[in-house]
């Protein structure tokens, strides 16, 4: 495991350990976690683990240890994936951005609402040239689609839009539609989130690999196992482009590139949310 920031580090040795400490089980969806899980391979929690980008040379040599239904998360997978067809959960698969190709393939079996969340372009591109598949809740939440929901505000769901880092400029234009509690999970939000602590879900701020500052100058509002999956809580730490972005107004060309296929290793790292509960 990466060395963690050394002010974790010291809350982790505090007094009342059994209130400040790291979940095992979260920290299993955590990219830079995995030599520590490596390590102690019975601190695993394998459906979570099963998703992270970071675990596939582990995932590899324990088949049948996986969960299959968060593997079809999981942009490294696809080779297993592939291998083991009769596996496939196709609502999981759909969103996995490496497998746009072969969903376009089969497209019988796509299950239209976790394909509206699918960031790869070729995912967005269909859907806006078949937009009577759209799924609004989800599509809000997808970052390479923020061109077309800038065109299509009246059905957007704010509520998920508050958590997508693509958004960050619609949600300081339109103050009166922000969605607090979910927003504070969104890196693209924390120029917002520091002017409004008072209505910060600090649960979901836990989560934000962006807030760091702030959940270091209030420990005591941490939810731990929202942290533990938190890649920021390490000293390396993949860069944070996407967020920097974000705040100055993204634009399609970038969002193309930032989430073009050669990108998925990444994805974890820059604060996506890889879980395979669908709800924001």
């Amino acid at each position: 495991m990466s060395p963690l920031l050394d002010w974790i580090e010291d809350k982790l040795a505090a007094t009342y350990p059994e209130r400040v400490q790291l979940c095992m089980g979260h920290l299993s969806l955590n990219p830079h976690a995995v030599p520590y899980l490596e390590q102690y391979p019975d601190r695993i929690h394998w459906t979570l683990f099963s998703q992270n980008p970071a675990a596939i040379g582990v995932i590899e040599a324990h088949l049948d240890r996986v969960c299959w239904q968060t593997l079809c998360l999981n942009p490294q997978a696809m080779h297993l994936i592939q291998q083991h067809p009769h596996r496939i959960h196709w609502p999981s698969l759909c969103q996995n951005p490496a497998a746009v190709h072969f969903l376009l393939r089969h497209l019988d079996q796509i299950y239209w609402p976790t394909f509206s969340r699918n960031p790869a372009p070729e995912a967005v591109a269909y859907l806006e040239a078949h937009p009577h598949l759209i799924h609004w809740r989800f599509f809000s939440a997808n970052p390479t689609a923020i061109t077309y929901l800038e065109r299509h505000l009246d059905q957007v769901d704010w509520e998920w839009l508050a958590t997508n880092p693509a958004a960050g400029h619609l949600l300081e234009q339109h103050p009166d539609r922000l969605q607090w509690r979910y927003m504070a999970k969104n890196p693209a939000a924390i120029r917002l989130l520091e002017q409004h602590l008072d209505k910060v879900d600090w649960l979901y701020l836990s989560m934000n690999p962006a807030a760091m500052h702030l959940l270091k100058e209030h420990p005591y509002r941490i939810n731990w196992t929202a942290l533990s999956q938190n890649p920021a809580i390490f000293t390396h730490y993949y860069d944070y482009p996407a967020m920097k972005a974000s705040r100055a107004g993204l634009h399609e060309e970038l969002i193309q590139t930032r989430f073009h296929p050669d990108n998925i290793p990444k994805f974890a790292g820059w604060g996506f949310e890889t879980a395979c509960d669908w709800k924001p």
